[in-house]
This record gives C-alpha cells, sequence and structure tokens, in this order.
C-alpha cells in the first residue's frame, strides 16, 4: 500500500535515483514503514525551511495573522467580507486589492495578515512602503540595479504598496511604478493601502496621461475596501473574536 507513494514522493523530493532502487529492491513493510516517516520528516523540514524564506523576502514590517484581525470594532469589514479576502480569489485570479481609510483604522496590518495567508499558500510576497521608495529607486538606479529590480519585482506573485499617496513620488520615479504595473500585469497582485480616496488619486501624479495609464491597470478590476471610523490605536483591544461576531458588511 505503501510502495506506490513512497516513490511518488521520493520523486517530489527530487531524489529520483533513490525512487528508481524502491521499485527494484521491493523492501518489505517494516523498511517501508521507516521510509516513510523519514520522507514525511525531510518533508516537513523542507517546507519549514521554505516557509522561513518567504517570510524574509516579505519584508513584513508587523506580525500579523488573519486570526487577530478585529471584526468587532465598525470600520466597514465585516465577516464575511474579511473571509471572502481570505480566500485569496482575487489572488489566485491576479486581481488587486485596494485598502482605503483614514489612518490608524488598520489599513497596514490587514495588508500584512493577508500577506501571511498568501505566505501560508507558499506564495511569494514582498512588502514595499512608498514613502520610502523613491529613495531605494535612487539608490538601486546608482548601483545599476534597476532592470534587474524591476524583474524581480514582477515574478513576486503578492506585492505590497503601503501607503500611496501619503508623500507623493517623484516625477522622476512615477514612470517606473507604471513599468511595474506593466511588467506584473496579469502575472501578480497588488495591495495598496492609502488615505487618500480614490478620487484625490489623479492629482498624484505630475502628467496627466500617465496618471491614466497607471490608474487604469491599478484600479481597473480591482477589489476596493473602504475603512471607516477613529482609529485604532485610541481604542482598548477587543476581546478575541468568536464564531458568532456579528457581520458588519
Amino acid at each position: 500500500m505503501l510502495h506506490e507513494p513512497l516513490h511518488a514522493q521520493l520523486a517530489r523530493l527530487g531524489l529520483r535515483g533513490a525512487a528508481d532502487a524502491l521499485v527494484r529492491l521491493q523492501p518489505d513493510d517494516a523498511l517501508l514503514d521507516a521510509l516513510a516517516l523519514l520522507l514525511e520528516a525531510e518533508s516537513l523540514h523542507r517546507d519549514s525551511l521554505a516557509q522561513a524564506r518567504r517570510l524574509k523576502l516579505a519584508k513584513l514590517p508587523q506580525h500579523a495573522h488573519p486570526a487577530d484581525v478585529d471584526l468587532r470594532t465598525p470600520r466597514g469589514l465585516g465577516k464575511t467580507r474579511w473571509h471572502a479576502l481570505l480566500s485569496l480569489n482575487w489572488l489566485r485570479q491576479h486581481h488587486h486589492l485596494l485598502l482605503l481609510g483614514p489612518t490608524g483604522v488598520g489599513k497596514s496590518y490587514l495588508a500584512c495578515a493577508l500577506a501571511k495567508a498568501a505566505i501560508d499558500q507558499k506564495k511569494s510576497v514582498r512588502y514595499l512602503r512608498l514613502p520610502r521608495l523613491g529613495e531605494e529607486l535612487t539608490a538601486i538606479h546608482a548601483q545599476g540595479r534597476l532592470s534587474h529590480w524591476l524583474k524581480t519585482q514582477s515574478r513576486i506573485d503578492l506585492l505590497i504598496l503601503d501607503d500611496f499617496g501619503l508623500v507623493p513620488l517623484a516625477p522622476v520615479h512615477q514612470p517606473l511604478l507604471l513599468e511595474l504595473l506593466e511588467d506584473r500585469h496579469q502575472r501578480g497582485s497588488l495591495i495598496v493601502t492609502s488615505q487618500l480616496p480614490l478620487k484625490l488619486w489623479h492629482a498624484q501624479f505630475h502628467d496627466p496621461s500617465l496618471a491614466d495609464a497607471i490608474l487604469d491597470r491599478l484600479v481597473h478590476g480591482a477589489e476596493t475596501v473602504e475603512l471607516n471610523g477613529e482609529s485604532l490605536r485610541k481604542q482598548p483591544p477587543s476581546p478575541p473574536a468568536q464564531d458568532n461576531a456579528t457581520d458588519r458588511n
């Protein structure tokens, strides 16, 4: 019963020589059981290392877990909507997600919680804070690594652009945002957080034509969550959410 699954598992772990030998050796059940335990341990070890690499690559600014998201405080996010976002259907369809709302309502935390869910599904994630992106791009360009940087970002499944519009991106860097969006079209998703309503995004770009092109690729087909309410930083922590928590959609 174990013979065929073990052969497949050996092949999946890249041990094809051992997989072929297993067919020839025809070991007894005791050896097969021991081998199954060893392969399971190796598989778990590799999965753990891969998870650690994905978390390191993401460079998330805070530890956020989907189960810890506050669904009790009224802010325009209910249980049904949150679970729909956690399904990651938008990510699998290469759609973008826009998290909008005033400061302190938890936009960045929600983005990081969704990033953690994506990492758990073996997706690659990268966090970028837009107010600092200009400095990073200047340094990358000076080192002659701009093309490589853009190519690397295009391969990432989920890219987080935090705090759009808090500090306008310098005109010299704005075309790079268009390149980034173009390279990622139908290849990956974005989460963009912003305090600005969508109607003010166009004014963040110096060239109206460039703004049209960027927003067409960024907003068209994106899922938008508009949060509201008082800053969560001013409120005492809410108790853990219960399964019967009220949906506030």
